[in-house]
């Protein structure tokens, strides 16, 4: 174990499901100490027992705004500092054309995947500051970088997590904070299969458009993640990263 994250605190939004899992148990391997957040009490609180020694679960629902600051404050009450925080809590696709989305599911959305995110940097990085600096890392989509039909609030609020984490990597990088951004392509975890009307069949779809002929794993983006989280990634910031197979390379 090289420890990359030995002495780090990391706040991790959507932790309790399967990419939020896998970051979760990879920092705790690197050493890192963990605030758990996540609306799944049953599933944050069974990875926390999983992780005895490095990991607390608070109950978050990312579209409360007080939630999300108290999430924050266990994290430094609790170890004195923040160093990291991802951004994973998310709503899949809305499976709709366009004209056919309505209000309530836009704004449910866009609430969870946007401005969760929103809330939560705003939260964090005032708490980086205080600690010398730290690197926030937003988890969008491939869909916020390439048009993907009946997808439109979804994309929507990918790409705005996308422009959200380039504002504030100019903003903050010069006190310390950097902030870049994950954009997985389709990705074999439980969201994903519960979107799915017809497993078996969309996931045959889905391989074909990864030039490298299959879907992600979870532990490929939780390595990326570890990777901005700590010092070898130093020199980055504003950083929007495909990890997608190939997806939008087509």
């Amino acid at each position: 174990m090289s420890e990359l994250l030995q002495g780090k605190v990391a706040v991790i939004n959507g932790a309790a499901g399967g990419i939020g899992r896998a970051i979760a148990h990879r920092f705790a391997r690197e050493g890192a100490k963990l605030l758990l957040a996540d609306i799944d009490e049953a599933g944050g609180q069974a990875l926390a027992e999983a992780l005895p020694e490095c990991a607390h679960f608070v109950r978050t629902d990312t579209t409360d705004d007080a939630q999300v600051r108290t999430a924050i404050e266990v994290a430094r009450e609790r170890y004195g500092r923040l160093d990291v925080l991802v951004n994973n809590a998310g709503l899949p696709g809305d499976d709709a054309a366009l004209t056919a989305v309505g209000d309530d599911l836009w704004n449910r959305i866009l609430a969870v995947n946007l401005t969760g995110t929103f809330f939560a940097m705003r939260a964090a990085i005032p708490a980086m500051i205080a600690a010398g600096g730290g690197s926030i890392i937003n988890n969008a989509s491939v869909l916020g970088l390439v048009g993907f039909a009946n997808h439109a609030a979804y994309s929507a609020s990918k790409g705005g997590v996308i422009a959200l984490t380039r504002e504030a990597a100019v903003e903050y990088g010069s006190k310390g904070v950097r902030v870049n951004c994950i954009c997985p392509g389709f990705i074999e975890t439980p969201m994903l299969a519960g979107a799915k009307a017809n497993a078996a069949v969309l996931g045959a779809m889905l391989k074909v458009l990864h030039p490298l002929g299959r879907l992600g794993r979870a532990e490929e983006i939780a390595e990326l993640a570890l990777f901005l989280a700590s010092a070898q990634s130093s020199f980055m910031t504003g950083a929007v990263i495909p990890v997608d197979g190939g997806f939008s390379a087509r």
